[in-house]
């Protein structure tokens, strides 16, 4: 275990009150002190590094001059909040990070009231703090609100939705524009190019107030013409006059590990009359840790590792994960054919894309942390000929569903949706599981939805994919390694909505859809072992369902039990209707349905999150005798109906 690092200072100071009784000059050593203890924590827990490491100085100056948790300050996504964590009130608990029972990785209402609002999505902070902020005026009391957004971030419409609505607010909102140039993955697009141009523009807050008083005395055409010019001039200087169009006072670029330059600053912003503010914070990811700072991706996510050599953990060797399966099988795609492309939202390496595009970089597109716009991109793409897929995580579709409805669906347009971290995720907890694509996309008209059982079958749906030209598809896989069976040289074309047998018996079936097929197996073993035949399905499709298959199981067995990784209203639900619809529980078939429970999972190691839900072979045993009425022992508890 990694040795705490001295930190004298830091251990005066529990809460941000205590932070306040320092002198000014006190705070760089705070600051190295916080990214030493910073550094340490995440060596044992893993984690996200690079970001925190980056808004150290800014942590410890945005506490020491706003009255937190009064004013109340909020971090997007809040990946970089474990510095903040330390500072108020949670050191005792930073090693718990991520683990179960722990700290959140992210910032999280119910474990602080530092944390004002929680995240863990891009881009809401803007929109979150103007709300916290129009409240404290509507209610008259005092207190502001700050948003610490990254220039990745920046990239989403939401950010820009909510400033352009931020005017209102006035000095009570502040915004803190983080430009590291790096968020996950190298910023793309024109605003980023936009922000590198920008300088200082401290100057035009006093310009500013001059030009106006001096065009106040003017007749109305006159005040208006000096107005453009005014915003004309400042223009050149600044390489555009964006935020300041948006209604905000624009300052900057600071310095971002400048602590006391940066308290001065910001207590000039606390300060003014005028606002809202943008304050433009240049920061350097992984900053103060040599092999951060090295490192490409700046320790964005990291496993546990050497705090003196920055070498990270090694993963037990083993099977390939169902990202790079993913990865190779789409790569293999493009290969045949040339109208094969892939689109990412600011997820290149997490969606395995970063490899296709090392091969086809002209056929790969990263359009930032902009999912509608990616599934509209792909619509298109998909009108004019193209076979787009769409790589992006199960819960980040969840921001662009009224395009998957109104601009693919509606239109029966191929686009094909790759769903990386279906299921439970562990360590990221609720925030980034994917529990819902099941429910949100089966019910839609034209999809074909499927979930991959293992690696092989991946590859087997990726091909199907690439060949469905008929309607939209998605494929939903966990995250993590697959399973250890052999990857097929030559991929299947599986028959749209057609399940498998994997093994046959007489009285129980299990329905499996997804990675919970080999627990139903193993939960198989043990009902033969009780003397319970059973059947293990493998459904592949969620929609369309394989009603032949379904008709049959359930008129050749006594119970029938579906299982699979998600949310009430996918697999079980649409049997479950159709069951109704056709009859097939008049007789007598006990059907059950087993699925997410309905309420959102903490973190911990995606085993135990499963077992916690029931969906491992222990909960499925227990579901089929509970059904026939036996108990632990075998012993039938009552005659059947």
């Amino acid at each position: 275990m990694a040795e705490h690092p001295e930190t004298p200072l830091l251990d005066t100071v529990e809460t941000p009150e205590q932070l306040r009784k320092l002198e000014p000059d006190q705070l760089r050593q705070l600051a190295e002190e916080l990214r030493s203890e910073m550094i340490s924590a995440v060596s044992v827990t893993g984690g996200h590094l690079g970001a925190g490491l980056g808004v150290v100085e800014l942590t410890v100056a945005l506490h020491y001059v706003f009255e937190t948790p009064r004013d109340r300050l909020i971090w997007d996504v809040g990946h970089q909040a474990y510095p903040h964590k330390i500072l108020t009130g949670r050191r005792s608990r930073i090693r718990t990070l991520r683990q179960g029972g722990g700290l959140s990785g992210f910032t999280k209402r119910s474990e602080s009231e530092y944390d004002p609002f929680g995240a863990a999505h891009s881009s809401t902070s803007i929109s979150a703090a103007l709300g916290f902020a129009i409240a404290n005026k509507l209610s008259d009391v005092p207190g502001k609100a700050i948003a610490v957004i990254g220039d990745g971030a920046m990239s989403a419409g939401m950010a820009y939705e909510a400033m352009n609505n931020a005017e209102q607010a006035g000095n009570r909102l502040v915004v803190i524009l983080n430009d590291n140039d790096m968020s996950i993955a190298p910023p793309v697009g024109g605003l980023s190019h936009y922000l590198a141009r920008l300088v200082s523009s401290n100057k035009y807050l006093t310009v500013r107030h001059l030009a106006q008083r001096f065009a106040r005395k003017l007749p109305d055409g006159l005040h208006s013409a000096a107005r453009k010019i005014e915003e004309y001039a400042r223009g050149l200087a600044t390489g555009g006059t964006l935020f300041e169009e948006l209604g905000f006072y624009y300052v900057g670029p600071v310095d971002g590990h400048n602590v006391e330059a940066l308290v001065k600053i910001l207590e000039n912003v606390r300060d003014a009359d005028e606002g809202p503010m943008l304050v433009h914070v240049v920061t350097k990811k992984g900053k103060g840790y040599a092999p951060a700072e090295a490192a490409a991706d700046k320790y964005h996510g990291v496993q546990k590792f050497d705090v003196i050599t920055g070498a990270q953990a090694k993963a037990e060797p083993g099977p390939p994960s169902y990202t790079a399966v993913f990865a190779k099988a789409l790569t293999a795609e493009a290969e045949r054919d040339d109208k094969v492309v892939a689109i990412t939202a600011a997820m290149p390496s997490g969606t395995g894309l970063d490899k296709f595009g090392a091969r086809f970089p002209d056929r790969t597109f990263d359009v930032g942390i902009a999912e509608q716009h990616a599934v509209t991109f792909a619509a298109g793409l998909a009108a004019q000929g193209y076979r787009p897929f769409c790589a992006i995580y199960s819960t980040f579709l969840q921001r662009a569903y009224d395009q998957v409805v109104h601009d693919v669906a509606i239109q029966n347009l191929p686009v094909r949706f790759a769903m990386d971290r279906a299921g439970l995720v562990g360590a990221d907890g609720a925030t980034h599981a994917g529990s819902f694509d099941l429910a949100y996309l089966c019910t839609l008209p034209n999809f074909v939805v499927m979930a991959a059982a293992d690696e092989a079958e991946l590859v087997h749906m990726v091909h199907t994919m690439a060949l469905h030209d008929s309607g939209p598809s998605a494929v939903r896989y966990p995250r993590g390694n697959g399973v250890g069976v052999p990857l097929p040289q030559v991929p299947e074309r599986l028959e749209i909505g057609k399940g498998r047998i994997i093994r046959e018996g007489k009285k129980v079936a299990i329905l499996s859809l997804g990675t919970r097929l080999a627990e139903a197996e193993k939960a198989a073993d043990r009902l033969d072992g009780r003397g319970l035949s059973t059947t293990v399905a493998d459904m592949r499709f969620a929609k369309p369902l394989d009603e032949e298959l379904i008709r049959r199981l359930a008129s050749t067995h006594e119970v029938c039990v579906t299982i699979e990784e998600a949310a009430i209203g996918g697999l079980g639900a649409h049997i479950l209707t159709l069951a109704s619809d056709e009859g097939l529980i008049d007789s007598g078939l006990k059907l059950r349905t087993m699925r997410l429970p309905d309420r959102f999972q903490d973190q911990d190691k995606p085993e135990k999150q499963y077992a916690e839900a029931g969906l491992d072979a222990d909960g499925i045993v227990e579901t089929v005798l509970k059904a026939l009425r036996h108990n632990s022992t075998g012993v039938i508890e009552g005659a059947r109906a």
